[in-house]
């Protein structure tokens, strides 16, 4: 926002035709100092829908086999931003441009926009290990994408089981506060042609280990 740099404002317009935060992931995984934590402020709502998602990335974790947890704690991710295979070929920019109001900026020149993180993340405060997914997740590191994508894609649908899972319904003057080092979050696109706007602030976090 012009006035307060450090708000973002997410909107969502009747005519657009996707949303903003529309699939599993967790704010900045693409940097090396990924957001800790993200607050987002409802200042108007549709009608009905316009719900978030939130899945808890301990549980995720915990809940896997022994073998399972021994081979994705020896795996480090590498998660893209700005990722023209993801866009067909164009920028993000580019990509959402005839498809959503808001006005995608390229990044900011010098702005690392992929990273390498650990898949299994130990948050720095409870000391607990929590399942570090999205869909900034490309491929890991030392294998290609073809060898990846069968566990990513495993893991992924693994991360948002409903037993996981909670459903945060928002009121005009809601706010959530998450922490991104253990959750994993998704904004629901079911309200056609009505408006949704929020206002985000996100903060500064560590880097992962």
């Amino acid at each position: 926002m012009p006035d307060h740099p450090e708000i973002l404002e997410i909107v969502k317009r009747p005519t657009d035709k996707r949303n903003f935060g529309g699939s599993w992931h967790t704010d900045q995984m693409f940097s090396p100092r990924p957001a800790m934590g993200t607050i987002l402020y409802a200042k108007q709502v549709p009608s009905a829908g316009g719900d978030t998602m939130f899945s808890n990335q301990y549980l995720a974790f915990e809940s896997l086999s022994d073998g399972m947890k021994r081979l994705c704690s020896s795996l480090r991710a590498v998660c893209y931003g700005e990722n023209r295979e993801k866009y067909g070929g164009k920028s993000r920019k580019e990509f959402y441009a005839d498809k959503i109001g808001m006005k995608a900026k390229e990044p900011d020149e010098g702005i690392q926009t992929t990273s390498v993180h650990p898949l299994v993340r130990t948050h720095p405060e409870t000391g607990r290990k929590a399942l570090y997914i999205g869909g900034h997740v490309q491929h890991f590191e030392d294998m290609t994408r073809e060898e990846s994508r069968p566990l990513i894609d495993y893991l992924m649908q693994h991360s948002h089981r409903p037993e996981f899972t909670c459903r945060f319904r928002w009121e005009t003057g809601s706010l959530a506060f998450w922490d991104n080092r253990c959750t994993q979050h998704f904004a629901i696109n079911d309200y056609p042609a009505e408006t949704r706007i929020m206002h985000r602030i996100t903060v500064c976090g560590d880097t992962p280990f």
